[in-house]
C-alpha cells in the first residue's frame, strides 16, 4: 500500500549547525525569498494599481458646472450658506475597501468658485453631474430668490499659448495648524443679522478686487472641498483610524494649559492640592476657539487661484490685489491664509536659472491644467489639503448682501414674484 504523501516533507527546512549560523541563515532566507519578492512587488505596484482604477473611475464620471445669479436684495446671512455647505458633507462612495481599492471609488468633492471674467464677478459650483439636482434643491431651500443655471465650463475657453497669454497663480495654505480657526463671519457679527448699513462683510474686499479686472483678463478662485473624516494611513483591518484634526486640536489645548516648556504647570493649588493653571484672557479665547472649531463639521479644503490675461493686457498690480483680498480672514492669535511657496508660479531672479522661461512656462501650463480639471485631492495634480469647518468655509464663500454694491457683481435684473391666484385661465 502506498503511504500518504506528506506535503511538509517537500519543504526544505535547513538545520542549524553549530559554527555555521551564517550559512544556515542564508539558506532560510533563500527558502522564503519567493514570499519576500511577492510582498515587495505587491507593495511596489499596489499604489500604481489604485491610481489606475481611480483614474478609470474619474474618466467614467460626468461633471457639471452651475451658476448662481443673485437677486438685487440679498438679506440672508452667511449662516444660510453654512447650512447649505453642511449638506455637502458627504462621506459615501468609499465605505468598503472593495469600493476604495478595487473599484477606485472616492467620496465626492466640490469646487466652490468665484470668478471674474473681464470684471464681471460670478459664482459657480463644479460637481459630479449626479449631484447637480441635490445641490440645486439645497441652494433653493436656503436662497429662494436666486437663479440657478447649467452653464458650459468657462475654463475651456482658455488654452495655453505661451506667446499670447500670461499666467500667474498658485495656492493658499494656513499660517498655523489646522485646528486654529480663521476669523469667521461670527467674529464680524454677521450671525446676528444686523441692519445692512452696519454690516461688515469680509467678502466685500474680495468682490471689489475681482471687479477691477479689465479687458481680456480673468481671475479664477477655486475652493475645492470634500467631507473630512478619520482616515487610515494604510489599508487593512489592523490599523487604527484616528481623526488627526481633532487630536491636534486637543494637543494644542493641552499645550496651552501646560505653558512651561519643561511641562511644569503655572498656576495655583486648589483644595485637593491639584494645580489650576492661570490663563490669560488671550489664552482663554484661543482654547474656546479651538474647542468650538472642532464641534462643527470639518472639510478637507484646497484653495487655488489663477490670473490669466492677454500679454498686452497683463497687469502686475493685480497680483498684490488678489493676495490682499484674503487678509481680512486672518487673525494674529488664531489662523489665516498665506501663499504656499511650494505650489506657486515662481519668478526666478537670474535669467540663467530659467533659460527662455522653460521652467516657468511648465509651471503655468500645469497650474492651468489643474484648474481646468479641479484636481487637488488625487493625482495628477495632488496637493496636501487643510481642514476648515463649515463656519470657516461659509465665511470665505457666501453670497454678499447690499454691503457689497459692486456693479460688476452678476445679479438678477428684477425680482420675481408668483402670479396672482385669481388670473383667468
Amino acid at each position: 500500500m502506498n503511504e500518504p504523501l506528506d506535503f511538509l516533507s517537500y519543504i526544505y527546512v535547513p538545520t542549524i549547525e553549530p559554527g555555521n549560523i551564517a550559512f544556515t541563515l542564508f539558506n532560510i532566507l533563500l527558502t522564503i525569498s519567493p514570499i519576500i519578492v511577492c510582498l515587495a512587488l505587491a507593495g511596489l505596484f499596489f499604489p500604481i494599481w489604485v491610481r489606475f482604477v481611480r483614474a478609470k473611475f474619474f474618466f467614467k464620471e460626468k461633471y457639471a458646472v452651475i451658476e448662481m445669479k443673485l437677486p438685487k436684495e440679498t438679506v440672508k446671512s452667511p449662516a444660510a450658506m453654512e447650512l447649505f455647505l453642511m449638506s455637502l458633507h458627504q462621506t459615501s462612495g468609499e465605505s468598503t475597501w472593495y469600493d476604495k481599492y478595487w473599484l477606485g471609488k472616492t467620496r465626492t468633492w466640490f469646487s466652490l468658485e468665484l470668478v471674474s471674467i473681464e470684471g464681471q464677478v460670478r459664482f459657480f459650483i463644479w460637481t459630479r453631474a449626479s449631484w447637480k439636482t441635490f445641490i440645486t434643491a439645497s441652494l433653493y431651500s436656503q436662497f429662494p430668490g436666486i437663479e440657478i443655471h447649467d452653464v458650459d465650463d468657462y475654463t475651456r475657453s482658455v488654452h495655453w499659448e505661451p506667446k499670447e497669454i500670461a499666467v500667474w497663480g498658485g495656492e493658499f495654505t494656513l499660517t498655523k495648524p489646522d485646528p486654529y480657526p480663521i476669523k469667521t463671519y461670527v467674529d464680524y457679527g454677521l450671525d446676528k443679522d444686523p441692519k445692512e448699513e452696519f454690516k461688515v462683510d469680509p467678502m466685500a474686499p474680495m468682490i471689489e478686487a475681482l471687479g477691477t479686472v479689465g479687458q481680456n483678463q480673468q481671475i479664477w478662485i477655486h475652493i475645492l472641498v470634500r467631507a473630512h473624516k478619520a482616515e487610515q494611513t494604510k489599508p487593512g483591518f489592523f490599523f487604527k483610524t484616528t481623526d488627526k484634526w481633532k487630536d491636534d486640536a486637543m494637543a494644542e489645548v493641552n499645550k496651552i494649559m501646560i505653558r512651561d516648556p519643561k511641562t511644569k504647570l503655572v498656576g495655583t493649588f486648589d483644595d485637593n492640592k491639584h494645580i489650576k493653571p492661570e490663563l490669560s484672557p488671550g489664552e482663554q479665547d484661543i482654547i474656546k476657539a479651538l474647542e468650538r472649531s472642532i464641534t462643527k463639521q470639518g472639510f478637507d479644503v484646497g484653495i487655488r487661484f489663477i490670473y490669466v490675461a492677454k500679454k498686452e493686457n497683463f497687469t502686475p498690480g493685480q497680483i498684490p490685489t488678489i493676495l490682499g483680498s484674503f487678509k481680512q480672514f486672518s487673525s494674529e492669535h488664531l489662523n489665516g491664509f498665506k501663499p504656499n511657496g511650494k505650489k506657486w508660479v515662481l519668478k526666478f531672479d537670474y535669467p540663467w536659472q530659467d533659460f527662455k522661461e522653460i521652467r516657468q512656462n511648465r509651471q503655468r501650463d500645469q497650474l492651468l491644467q489643474a484648474m481646468k480639471r479641479r484636481s487637488y485631492f488625487f493625482p495628477p495634480f495632488e496637493s496636501k489639503p487643510f481642514v476648515l469647518n463649515s463656519e470657516e468655509l461659509a465665511t470665505i464663500y457666501h453670497f454678499p448682501g447690499q454691503v457689497a454694491p459692486t456693479p460688476t457683481l452678476s445679479r438678477i435684473g428684477s425680482k420675481k414674484v408668483d402670479a396672482p391666484p385669481n388670473l383667468p385661465i
